[in-house]
């Protein structure tokens, strides 16, 4: 075997060298990306110190989700919300990454830090799960889930990604917070998942029935005061037995539909004075409508790829075809 491989070497020395060399590459782009820095290192806690409210009983904050590794319609969203001087601070409701890689976590917070000034916090979404799960995100931004308070409003960031169930010890946590936050003026829920589709589709994109049960009997227990969730490509709102909630997934992601009532770019401004909120829907402008639904989510999926893994692919491709010109050779 010894020699037939040295024969095969001397006969197409050309080629094994340059096969040798992606080899090589490919080699150290996964020593790379396993022990290059990470990008961050608990960004939540960081940006919680600093958030600035010169009013807390009166402030804005804007909310989003799903943007997935996209770039024009995201970059335009941050600048947007950034030249609005009321907004204090914005919440991510995850699915910022299209996989929970370290390259893509890197790009995205370079995004945030080239197109926004003001404090960003987030919630983790199913894509972050995807790939390392929940490790690199928690050694990027900190723990899966908390609260904060502004003034007397009361803010819950929840981990709802694994789309079944809360785990037992988050549970536990949450009753405990919102016991706490019962002399809130408003106790507001931030998670990814939503307790129910509003679609009534067939495969509905929410929690699982139990897990959202729970959680609502939980709400209803402690009066809180709205949900904010993503998840769905979209805009939605209403109420979940009274409870108000928005469902914002038009960060920059491909659409989940064609309706214009629901299906749009988009993040919310939502206004909070004296315990009362306010939202707004913002639109977010996009130039990939000639594209359609389909060839925009192509789009996006493609520059993600190939943003992330492009050398990786081509690398792959011609050590490919060198053994294959060498075995046909032979």
């Amino acid at each position: 075997m010894r020699d037939i491989i040295a024969v095969t070497v001397k006969k197409n020395p050309v080629k094994y060298c340059l096969f040798a060399i992606c080899i090589l590459l490919l080699t150290g782009f996964e020593v790379w990306a396993h022990f290059s820095l990470l990008p961050a290192h608990k960004w939540n806690i960081i940006n919680l110190k600093k958030i600035d409210v010169a009013d807390p009983g009166d402030f804005s904050l804007a909310v989003f989700g799903d943007n997935r590794n996209s770039k024009y319609v995201f970059e335009n969203l941050l600048r947007l919300i950034d030249h609005d001087t009321d907004i204090a601070f914005a919440v991510s409701l995850g699915d910022m990454v299209q996989k929970g890689e370290k390259e893509r976590y890197r790009w995205f917070l370079q995004q945030v830090e080239n197109n926004l000034s003001i404090p960003l916090l987030t919630a983790i979404g199913n894509h972050e799960r995807q790939g390392d799960d929940y490790g690199l995100y928690h050694d990027i931004f900190g723990p899966l889930y908390y609260s904060f308070k502004i003034g007397n409003n009361c803010f819950f960031v929840l981990d709802n990604a694994d789309g079944k169930w809360l785990d037992r010890k988050q549970e536990l946590w949450l009753a405990n917070e919102l016991e706490k936050s019962r002399n809130c003026d408003t106790r507001i829920v931030f998670m990814h998942m939503p307790l129910y589709d509003p679609r009534m589709g067939r495969d509905p994109h929410c929690l699982g029935k139990q897990a959202s049960e729970n959680l609502i009997r939980l709400f209803l227990k402690y009066h809180v005061t709205h949900i904010f969730v993503s998840h769905i490509h979209g805009y939605f709102q209403g109420r979940w037995k009274g409870i108000p909630y928005t469902i914002t997934g038009g960060a920059g992601a491909g659409l989940a539909g064609s309706n214009p009532d629901h299906y749009f770019f988009h993040f919310l401004k939502v206004h909070i004075k004296n315990g009362n909120l306010d939202v707004e829907v913002k639109q977010v402008p996009s130039s990939y409508e000639w594209l359609g639904r389909s060839g925009y989510r192509a789009w996006t999926s493609m520059y993600s790829f190939f943003r992330f893994h492009g050398i990786q692919a081509l690398l792959l491709l011609v050590a490919a075809g060198l053994v294959m010109a060498i075995y046909l050779r032979e």
